[in-house]
């Protein structure tokens, strides 16, 4: 297979040759192929935060649909978090999410474990038996809650260690987010919705990184949200702590007022999310940050959830958006459309480093000769109308229907096989 006159990473026109899975050849090459006239090559996207749903949640996604919209989007790996049903707090639980990536993945899917036996904070979960396990599991995370007892993730923390393992701590001090519907400010008082403080989420970050670097392990911090968040992991990495950082497309380019001046009406329960959208300012930070590598990469957070779980009244709608099929597109809203990175920088942060922090083999990896054939091909010159009714999730809810995104991911190729040509599931 060869794919004809395309960027890599937004650079001159030219041809890439796929043989057995690998990239044998790049340059100017004979014979027919793939027209990428006009397309960019990035290595294939890498997420280190992907709400899959199953075991447990079918309704609202599976292994192969949710693989299929990251496919969509360009992702050829996902990390799957452990927050299903039953909770992937074991080597069982695991290796199930697992071998139903390889089943039915168009992607491939690498299962994160639960730091605390059925996420509830009490005792630590059986890390090196999912570590040792056929999943080979090396990122923990109790996301959708938060590892808040300080002993229990300082255990946490020096355990992993003997593997090479990372925790990725959801930060929220549940103290002071009981109840909480929005982020705390003029907006939520105004609309009469308990507030969600930034300190909830930086106190957990500041104590986090303290213990990372007293216990000499890695930490990586979940949806950062808030410009002081940014501060505090900008100050724990001139210390050369190992403190890494994500944040989602939704924190890089939605914001609070959404909840009272959308166009689909006040009280919206699509903008309800944890963490919750912050302000402009938040988000002004939160881009300034991922620009010079302070927040190293980013995630989708993709939560689908069923129409009657979000299509309710605010204070009873579930929490989250899904992103897989926009992420791309909002990323180049955000932060390529507007000066604050280049393509190159976009691959570095959506594909080079979210595989090196997962310690994903395989994946990746730069666009050379001798690398497996992971390759997203994206056109950034089209603008499209987000259509939910199109996606290949399973759940619809998204906050971008009807807004017009730039670019379009063309074909994602999973070591040299075509998961989407043409922008539809091969």
């Amino acid at each position: 297979m060869i794919i004809k006159n395309v960027r890599i990473l937004g650079g001159e026109p030219q041809d890439i040759r796929i043989e057995d899975g690998v990239i044998t050849e790049i340059g100017q090459l004979g014979g027919e192929g793939i027209d990428g006239q006009g397309l960019i090559a990035l290595p294939g996207l890498v997420d280190l935060h992907t709400h899959l749903r199953e075991p447990g949640r079918e309704d609202a996604e599976t292994v192969q649909t949710g693989t299929q919209s990251a496919a969509r989007g360009g992702y050829t790996a996902v990390h799957a978090m452990a927050n299903t049903m039953p909770v992937a707090d074991t080597a069982g639980v695991v290796e199930q999410v697992w071998r139903l990536g390889r089943e039915f993945g168009h992607c491939d899917v690498q299962p994160v474990g639960a730091v605390t036996v059925g996420l509830e904070g009490k005792q630590l979960a059986e890390l090196g038996a999912m570590a040792d396990s056929a999943a080979q599991v090396r990122v923990f995370s109790d996301d959708g809650r938060c590892v808040d007892d300080a002993v229990l993730m300082r255990r946490a923390l020096e355990y992993v260690k003997a593997f090479d393992g990372v925790v990725a701590q959801h930060a929220q001090e549940p103290r002071l987010t009981g109840g909480a519907q929005m982020n705390e400010g003029v907006i939520s008082g105004r609309l009469g919705l308990a507030g969600w403080p930034a300190v909830a989420e930086e106190a957990i970050i500041a104590r986090d990184c303290l213990l990372a670097a007293h216990v000499g392990s890695r930490l990586h911090v979940c949806h950062v949200s808030t410009a002081g968040s940014v501060e505090i992991i900008r100050w724990a990495k001139s210390k050369g702590w190992n403190v890494t950082a994500e944040v989602t497309p939704h924190h890089l380019l939605l914001t609070d007022d959404l909840v009272e001046t959308s166009p689909n009406g006040s009280y919206n329960p699509i903008y309800k999310v944890n963490p919750p959208l912050r302000t402009a300012a938040d988000v002004e930070a939160l881009r300034g940050a991922l620009a010079d590598g302070t927040i190293d990469v980013v995630a989708t957070d993709h939560a689908p959830h069923p129409v009657e779980d979000k299509e309710t009244e605010w204070a009873a709608a579930a929490m989250g958006m899904v992103g897989l099929e926009t992420a791309l597109s909002v990323v180049q809203e955000a932060m390529v459309d507007t000066g604050l990175l280049d393509w190159a920088g976009v691959a570095e942060r959506m594909s080079i480093t979210p595989a090196r922090i997962g310690r994903l083999t395989g994946h990746g990896q730069a666009i050379e000769v001798g690398a497996p054939a992971n390759i997203t091909l994206y056109d950034p010159s089209v603008r499209t109308e987000v259509d939910p009714s199109a996606f290949a999730s399973k759940s619809r809810n998204t906050p971008y229907e009807g807004m017009t995104l730039p670019g379009r991911v063309v074909a994602t190729f999973l070591r040299g096989k075509p998961t989407v040509l043409e922008g539809k599931l091969a």
